[in-house]
């Protein structure tokens, strides 16, 4: 097998008090160290939290739960759950369309590459390509009035690429992620992106857990709640230096409440950016720039437990460099490096490939200086990035558990200013003919409906009046890669009474369901305790 670490290599110039310096130079192969360590930790982190993603809502992993390391566990997730990958999947296909479109790609082709790479994807991912599919491009395939997700931390969890195609600059950094982030978020979803971006290429410049966040902060706008979330862990890190749970629980009292992910609103699943965001401050604070602490204390914060590990380990893997990552994290990853990822053509080998190439090309566009043994990388603040706020005057009010099938139509009623359904389009094949009375019993055992297959080629049309006027046709694939999330959703009505009637075009009640799990309501008016 090949060997892909390297011996360490020093820096030849990096401030490690992490001031400002004009300029900062490193070794060509430092740089590939560094970018190879970002890679490495990021997919060290996934493995890592695989076990408990989302089966802490709300809650702390105990100290007294154990989280597996050992040799063969990477192998391990990579054979039993591919899907686990999906943030560095996600990453490495746009590490490939620059690669292949070039360092000027742009947000539209971007768009394009991501809504039809074959593979699964789930939350504003998923709406993102939904949208583009549809015809509706960037920024509107993330702007949250297209897009219930837009605040979920997808874009944070695969922003990683973005820092490591930009070391030490800025600027550049927050530019990508301008051109990436709105494909599928915006706003404080937007914000998760940009920030973990800021997070990696600060980290090539500095070693400083606490100086890197400060570094990632700076663009996003102060007045942004993603902002005065993870501002908050600084501040209640200063206050409580040495418990990283008391900090934790402040900022699940503050900022422990989802609005947009029908998923999560009034659930203790919570997906939203800026409290995962703040998560992984909270690892990269307590852990103190120790590799296994850091992750494992992002990771024991709960929610998305393999994401945000994730992106402690990739920041600090490349703060540290792959050969500073200890041997008994990264010798795992041996198994899998030069293999390409479900869906891709892309490996962990290509893809730091891709990176450096980049990196090397974005460094000369700003003015650095590039030879055979150094790169000189500028160094320049980048300017704070537009505010974006999402559900502005829109704020959850009411989860309506519905349980409901619609076959034909479906109607609803309620006070407030918007509303989103949370519920999929089923398919019945395989049934036994006593299903249309398990279905009026609302029994939603599996085995009354079956996943359609990926080549199912069905689409549902669905009529969504309002009012007594015909308001959207939503168009439902049953592909599961073409599916949209939720079945209809509209935000910023007139605030009062609506009633809502949903007529299917074009039902095939033998073979197609529409399941109506709950339907949130919005008004312009908070429920004020």
């Amino acid at each position: 097998m090949k060997r892909l670490f390297i011996a360490f290599l020093p820096l030849l110039c990096l401030a490690s008090c992490c001031k400002a310096p004009s300029e900062v130079t490193l070794g060509r192969d430092a740089l590939m160290d560094k970018i190879k360590g970002g890679w490495a930790g990021q997919t060290i982190g996934v493995v890592y939290g695989a076990p408990t993603e989302f089966k802490h809502q709300g809650t702390i992993i105990p100290d007294s739960q154990p989280i597996e390391w050992r040799d063969g566990i990477v192998r391990y997730w990579w054979d039993k759950k591919p899907g686990l990958f999906d943030d560095v999947y996600n990453d490495l296909t746009f590490a490939e369309a620059f690669q292949q479109m070039g360092i000027d790609a742009t947000a539209d082709s971007l768009a394009m590459r991501f809504a039809y790479a074959d593979y699964h994807l789930a939350h504003a991912n998923q709406a993102g390509r939904y949208n583009v599919r549809q015809g509706v491009m960037p920024p509107m395939s993330g702007y949250w009035m297209n897009n219930p997700h837009a605040d979920d931390l997808d874009f944070q969890i695969e922003a990683d690429f973005v820092g490591l195609m930009a070391p030490g600059l800025m600027p550049e950094a927050m530019e990508i992620s301008s051109r990436v982030g709105h494909i599928m978020n915006s706003g404080d979803g937007f914000y998760g992106g940009a920030f973990v971006a800021g997070l990696y290429s600060a980290a090539f410049v500095c070693d400083d857990p606490a100086k890197i966040l400060d570094m990632a902060l700076e663009p996003i706008p102060e007045e942004s709640t993603f902002w005065q979330c993870v501002n908050d862990v600084r501040v209640l890190h200063r206050k409580y230096p040495k418990d990283w749970k008391r900090t934790w629980f402040e900022i699940l009292k503050k900022w422990g409440a989802d609005t947009g992910c029908p998923k999560g609103v009034f659930l203790s699943f919570d997906i939203d950016a800026k409290i995962n965001s703040a998560y992984v401050a909270i690892g990269l604070l307590y852990g103190e720039g120790d590799f296994g602490k850091s992750i494992e204390i992002a990771t024991r914060c709960g929610q998305d437990s393999d994401c945000n590990p994730a992106t402690v380990g990739g920041v600090l893997g490349v703060a540290r460099g792959l050969s500073g990552i200890p041997a008994r994290w990264r010798e795992p990853l041996e198994e899998i490096w030069y293999l390409d990822f479900e869906g891709t053509d892309v490996s962990l080998d290509k893809g730091s490939h891709y990176s450096f190439d980049q990196a090397l090309q974005f460094i000369e566009r700003a003015g650095g200086k590039v030879d055979e043994t150094n790169v000189t990388i500028p160094q320049r603040k980048a300017e704070v990035l537009p505010l974006e706020q999402n559900f502005t005057n829109t704020y959850p009010v009411m989860r309506d558990q519905k349980d409901a099938w619609m076959s034909e139509d479906y109607e609803f009623d309620f006070d407030g200013n918007g509303f989103v359904i949370w519920g999929n389009l089923v398919c019945l094949r395989g049934i036994s003919a006593n299903y249309a009375d398990r279905v009026s019993k609302k029994h939603v055992g599996s085995e009354v409906f079956a996943l359609a297959e990926q080549n199912d080629d069905y689409v549902a049309e669905v009529e969504v009046w309002i009012d007594g006027a015909l308001d959207q046709v939503s168009i439902l694939p049953m592909r599961g890669t073409s599916r949209k999330l939720e079945p209809a959703w509209k935000y910023c009505m007139p605030e009062g009474h609506h009633i809502v009637r949903m007529i299917w075009r074009n039902p095939k009640p033998e073979e197609y369901l529409l399941r109506i799990n709950a339907i949130q309501y919005y008004s312009e008016n908070p429920v004020i305790k």
